[in-house]
C-alpha cells in the first residue's frame, strides 16, 4: 500500500529528474530527446556555470528535467563538479539519471562510484552500445545492473533508442520512494577503521543535507570545498583531531581512488567482454591520420575547408539576399511611409533602427551554418581531434586549441566568431579568446584595406596588403604571449582532453542547438545593437545637417592633435572613427569629406595633397588595428555578461591601434 501512495503521489506532482554524464556520453541528445524546445539555460547561483533545464509530460507525469554539467568525477577540483554535486544534495531530485559510455565503460564507472555514495536514487542509461559493439566490446546490461544494484537501460540516444525507456525505469525507481540496495564501493581494507575513525569526529556536526559517510570520505580524499565547511562547523579540539588523524594518513586518498578502481574492475569483469587481442578499431584508423603531427593538420584544412567553405558559399548569398530581398526592401518602405513625419524620425527609423537591426539579421546565415558546422564536428568526436592537432601552437599563445575554430572564422566576420568561443568549455579560454578575435582582420576590414592600398600605393598594392594583413595576426600573437606569461600566469594548466570515439551524430541535437544560439543572439545581441547603432546615428547626425558639423566630427577635431602624430588631420581621425560603426565607413567617409567618391580613383587623388606615404601607411595600420564594429562589441556584450570586457577591448584595441599609426608613421617617415 505505500508504495500505491508514493505512485500516486508522483503521479499528483512534477517529478524532478538530475541528468549526470561525464563529458562525450551523449548527455545532450537525450536530455534533447526529451525535452526538445521546451528548455532554458541559466546560471547556478554564484557560479558561471550554464545548467539546462527543461520540462515534458510522459505518460501522465510532469517532469522537470535539469542537465547537470559534464563531469569526470565529483571531487571539487573544478566548478562543474561543484555544481554537480550540490545540485544532487541540495535539491534532492527524485532520480538521477547518469549516462554512461558503453565503449568506454571503465572510465565512465567512476563518475557511477561517486554517485553511489551520494545514496541518490540512481537509473543507469547505457548509451552508444552500437558503437561499443563496433569497437569490439560485448555489454551484457541485465549483469551490468545485477553487479551495481540499480537499473540499467541500454540506449542509442543518437537514434533515439532506449531513451524513453530509461525515462519509465526513472519513474518506477519514483514510484518505490527511490530505495535501492545498490552495491557501494569500499575504500581499501587498510584505510576502513581511519574511516570510522573520521566519522566519530565530525559525528553531530555535519549539515542535514550531506551524508556523514560521504563527508568522511571527501575529508579523506582533501576535498578542499568540504574540509573548509567542516573547519568551520567543529570545535577547536575535534577540528585539531581531525587535522592530526589525515595528517598521519595522507595516503587516505590513494586508498579511496583504490576501493572505487576495484569495484570497477570487479563490475567490468562481471559484464563486459573485451575486443580481442589486436583488434584494431575504426577510431584508431581514423586517428592514424587525423592526430598525425603531419597528416592531422592537412586533414583539419581540409575539414575546415569544408565548414568555412559551405559557410560562406551558402551563408554569403542568404546574407545578400537577405539584405536585398528583405532589409533595402524594408528600409525603402519605411522612408515612403515616413515621408510625412520630421527628418529625424525618419533617420532615427531608417538609418539608426534598421542600420543596426538589418547588419545583425544578415549575419544570421553565417551564424546558423557556422553552429551547424561546429555541432556537427564535435556530435562525431572530430572537434577533440581538431582541438589536439592545434594546440601546441594555439597553447603557445596562451590560447585553448579550439580556439582556432572560432579566430578562423574572423577572417569572414568578427561577430560569429566571438559567437564560435562558445564551443571552449573554460571561462578563462572563452574571455582570452574572446578579447583576441577582433585583432582577426574581418572581410568588411579586408575590403577596406584592398580599396585603400590600391588607392594610395598603386604600385606596391600587393605588398602593403599582405603585410598589413599579417600585422593584427602578429599583434594577436604577441598579445596572447603576453596574456600568457604575465596576466595568466597562474591560470594555466596543462593541456588533457579525452578523445571520444567517432559516433553517428544526433541531428535532433545539432538543430536545437543551432536553434537555441540564434535566439539567444537575436533576444540578446539585438537589444545592445539596436541601443548601440541608435547612439552612433545620433553623434553622426546631431547637431548639423552634415557629418563636418556633427558631433563626430567634433570629436575628430577634439583627437586632431593625436592625428598630427600620425601626419592626419581631423577628417582621417573622423573617418577612423565612422569605421566604428562598419568599417566600409572609412572609405565612405572619406569620399565624402574630401567630394572624391568611395572609389580607389577618385581616393587616388589624395596622395600627396592630404597623405603622405608615411601618413598613409599610418591611416591604413590604424585601420586594421583599431576597435571592431558596434556590432562586435554589442557581442562582446552578450557573450561576457558584463560591459568591463567591451570597454578593456575598447581600451586594449583604441591605444594599440593610435600606437601603431604613429610608429608606422615614423618608421615610414624614414624610409618612404
Amino acid at each position: 500500500m505505500a508504495i500505491d501512495v508514493k505512485s500516486r503521489a508522483v503521479a499528483t506532482r512534477t517529478l524532478k529528474i538530475a541528468l549526470a554524464g561525464q563529458p562525450n556520453v551523449g548527455k545532450s541528445t537525450v536530455f534533447n530527446m526529451l525535452t526538445g524546445l521546451n528548455q532554458h539555460v541559466g546560471n547556478w547561483p554564484g557560479k558561471t556555470v550554464e545548467m539546462k533545464a527543461g520540462g515534458l509530460e510522459h505518460h501522465g507525469v510532469s517532469i522537470d528535467v535539469v542537465d547537470l554539467p559534464g563531469t569526470y568525477s565529483l571531487t571539487a577540483s573544478s566548478p562543474e563538479e561543484i555544481v554537480a554535486r550540490e545540485y544532487i544534495l541540495t535539491e534532492e531530485p527524485d532520480v538521477v539519471m547518469v549516462v554512461i559510455n558503453a565503449a568506454s565503460l571503465e572510465r565512465n564507472l567512476y563518475l557511477v562510484a561517486e554517485l553511489l555514495a551520494l545514496s541518490c536514487p540512481l537509473v543507469i542509461g547505457l548509451n552508444m552500445m552500437d558503437v561499443a559493439a563496433r569497437e569490439g566490446y560485448a555489454i551484457r546490461p541485465r549483469d551490468l545492473s545485477e553487479a551495481i544494484g540499480v537499473p540499467v537501460v541500454p540506449m542509442t540516444a543518437a537514434r533515439g533508442e532506449g531513451v524513453h525507456d530509461l525515462l519509465d525505469e526513472a519513474i518506477q525507481v519514483a514510484r518505490s520512494g527511490g530505495v535501492q540496495d545498490a552495491h557501494r564501493p569500499e575504500i581499501r581494507e587498510d584505510h576502513r577503521a581511519i574511516l570510522v575513525q573520521v566519522q566519530g569526529l565530525i559525528d553531530g556536526f555535519v549539515p542535514g543535507r550531506y551524508p556523514a559517510d560521504w563527508v568522511a570520505l571527501k575529508l579523506l580524499e582533501g576535498d578542499q570545498e568540504i574540509t573548509a565547511l567542516m573547519h568551520g562547523r567543529l570545535p577547536v579540539p575535534s577540528w585539531e583531531g581531525l587535522q592530526s588523524v589525515l595528517r598521519a594518513h595522507e595516503d587516505a586518498i590513494v586508498a579511496v581512488a583504490s576501493g572505487r578502481y576495484a569495484w570497477i574492475s570487479q563490475v567490468a569483469q562481471r559484464a563486459m567482454t573485451r575486443p580481442r587481442a589486436g583488434h584494431v578499431t575504426i577510431t584508431q584508423r581514423i586517428d592514424d591520420y587525423a592526430t598525425h603531427p603531419f597528416w592531422g593538420l592537412i586533414v583539419l584544412a581540409l575539414v575546415m575547408g569544408v565548414i568555412f567553405g559551405l559557410t560562406y558559399a551558402v551563408g554569403g548569398p542568404l546574407q545578400g539576399w537577405i539584405e536585398s530581398a528583405m532589409m533595402m526592401p524594408l528600409s525603402e518602405w519605411l522612408a515612403q511611409a515616413l515621408a510625412g513625419t520630421p527628418g529625424w524620425i525618419g533617420g532615427l527609423i531608417i538609418e539608426g533602427v534598421m542600420g543596426g537591426v538589418g547588419t545583425m539579421l544578415t549575419f544570421l546565415p553565417i551564424l546558423a551554418l557556422f553552429f551547424a558546422g561546429m555541432g556537427f564536428l564535435e556530435d562525431v568526436g572530430y572537434m577533440a581531434r581538431a582541438a589536439y592537432v592545434m594546440d601546441r601552437f594555439m597553447h603557445g599563445i596562451g590560447l585553448h586549441g579550439k580556439s582556432f575554430m572560432p579566430l578562423f572564422l574572423g577572417f569572414g566576420c568578427n561577430v560569429p566568431a566571438i559567437m564560435g568561443a562558445r564551443i571552449l568549455d573554460s571561462p578563462r579560454d572563452r574571455i582570452l579568446t574572446i578579447m583576441l578575435a577582433p585583432l582577426v582582420p574581418c572581410a568588411a576590414r579586408l575590403a577596406v584595406l584592398t580599396v585603400l592600398a590600391q588607392a594610395f600605393f598603386p604600385e606596391n598594392a600587393l605588398a602593403v596588403t599582405w603585410g598589413l594583413t599579417a600585422l593584427p595576426l602578429i599583434v594577436l600573437a604577441v598579445a596572447g604571449l603576453i596574456a600568457r606569461g604575465v596576466f595568466l600566469r597562474d591560470a594555466q594548466s596543462a593541456f588533457i582532453m579525452e578523445l571520444p570515439l567517432y559516433h553517428l551524430p544526433s541531428w535532433r541535437t545539432i538543430g536545437l542547438t543551432v536553434w537555441q544560439r540564434t535566439v539567444a543572439f537575436l533576444k540578446k545581441a539585438g537589444t545592445v545593437i539596436l541601443a548601440v547603432s541608435i547612439v552612433i546615428w545620433a553623434l553622426v547626425s546631431y547637431p548639423g545637417d552634415t557629418i563636418e558639423s556633427s558631433f563626430l566630427a567634433m570629436l575628430g577635431r577634439l583627437i586632431e592633435p593625436i592625428g598630427r602624430l600620425m601626419g592626419m588631420g581631423w577628417r582621417p581621425m573622423v573617418a577612423i572613427l565612422s569605421s566604428f560603426v562598419a568599417k566600409e565607413n572609412a572609405v565612405a567617409t572619406l569620399g565624402v569629406l574630401y567630394g572624391v567618391g568611395e572609389h580607389a580613383g577618385g581616393l587616388s587623388a589624395l596622395m600627396g595633397t592630404e597623405f603622405s606615404p608615411a601618413s598613409a601607411l599610418a591611416f591604413l595600420v590604424v585601420e586594421m588595428l583599431f576597435i571592431p564594429c558596434v556590432s562586435t562589441l554589442a557581442v562582446i556584450r552578450q557573450e561576457t555578461g558584463t560591459w568591463k570586457w567591451v570597454w578593456v577591448n575598447v581600451a586594449f584595441l583604441g591605444l594599440l591601434a593610435f600606437m601603431g599609426g604613429v610608429v608606422a608613421y615614423h618608421l615610414a617617415s624614414l624610409w618612404l
